[in-house]
């Protein structure tokens, strides 16, 4: 979703991008490649917990200029949204300088992807700030030099994930659900978890006919895809972290349909049919130190 000032036909100044968070309904972790990367394979969806990106373009420097709201996050030339942007304006030979601010609600390092969706997010803001007309495959295969996780949110709100995150396929998945989102208000290095569940399993389970058949599918029901649900980082992290395993115990107590670790972690998750079931089980954990708990509905296609 993407607004845009000033509203006239003239070339818009500014672009205002949000950026969803995900989460991994499935999420398999597969053989190691040559490159030392895991191939995976994973059901992602969207969820309504988002940072908010505006783009303008200035006059007054020719630099990228990044701000944002938490002191915490890194604004130079690390930061995936300075990098995103730094690719775009040197792919479409565009010049001149751009004032970017981020506000950050996504937490970080808790497998939500929130750099990667930030990244997506100023790809696409900038697409059409530029009027570059690039398709989505095209922000896509800059996105992949980014991050794994970063196509993923051009073909958003669900789809099925694999390779190293480059081979994304759209599924609609029908209705929506609310999703209750507990971060215990530490992080999981992503790299750790990888080394944790490679040197604690004997070999790679393959990928099952039902996950298979998922991504040929154009349509699934949530029925489906919970019965599906599973995530091959809960072994290792939760006998790291058990309190996420409690969190989890937690939410399906309540009446999750599903409750799942969302990437490496360190956010869990859990699945609620209706709001009123998700609201109180949000209120369990609203008054735990350092907690941060969300309720958000998923995103659905049109």
């Amino acid at each position: 979703m993407t607004n845009r000032s000033p509203a006239s036909t003239a070339a818009p100044l500014s672009i205002r991008v949000v950026a969803p968070a995900k989460i991994n309904l499935v999420l398999r972790i597969l053989e190691r490649r040559p490159d030392g990367y895991h191939n995976l394979w994973s059901l992602m969806q969207t969820v309504r917990v988002e940072d908010e990106i505006t783009i303008a373009r200035t006059e007054a420097h020719s630099l990228v200029a990044l701000r944002c709201d938490d002191p915490s996050l890194k604004t130079d030339g690390s930061n995936l949204v300075h990098r995103a942007a730094v690719a775009v304006m040197e792919q479409s030979g565009r010049m001149g300088g751009l004032d970017i601010t981020l506000a950050k609600r996504i937490p970080m390092g808790a497998g939500l992807g929130g750099g990667s969706s930030d990244a997506a997010a100023t790809i696409l803001g900038l697409n059409q700030l530029l009027n570059l007309g690039w398709s989505a495959e095209r922000m896509a295969d800059i996105g992949q030099t980014l991050g794994s996780d970063v196509p993923f949110f051009f073909f958003a709100p669900s789809a099925t994930v694999a390779g190293r995150g480059e081979r994304v396929v759209p599924v609609r998945i029908k209705q929506t659900r609310w999703v209750v989102l507990v971060n215990p208000g530490f992080p999981v290095e992503t790299k750790w978890a990888y080394q944790q569940l490679s040197a604690g399993r004997a070999g790679v389970v393959p990928l099952s006919p039902s996950h298979a058949k998922m991504e040929h599918a154009s349509e699934l029901g949530w029925e489906q895809v919970l019965k599906a649900a599973e995530n091959d980082f809960e072994g290792p992290v939760f006998k790291a972290y058990p309190i996420l395993g409690e969190i989890k115990q937690r939410l399906l107590a309540q009446g999750a349909e599903a409750a799942l670790l969302s990437g490496s972690g360190a956010t869990v998750f859990g699945v609620f049919c209706d709001e009123t079931k998700a609201r109180q089980a949000q209120a369990m954990f609203l008054n735990e130190p350092q907690v941060k708990v969300f309720v958000a509905q998923t995103s659905c296609s049109p």
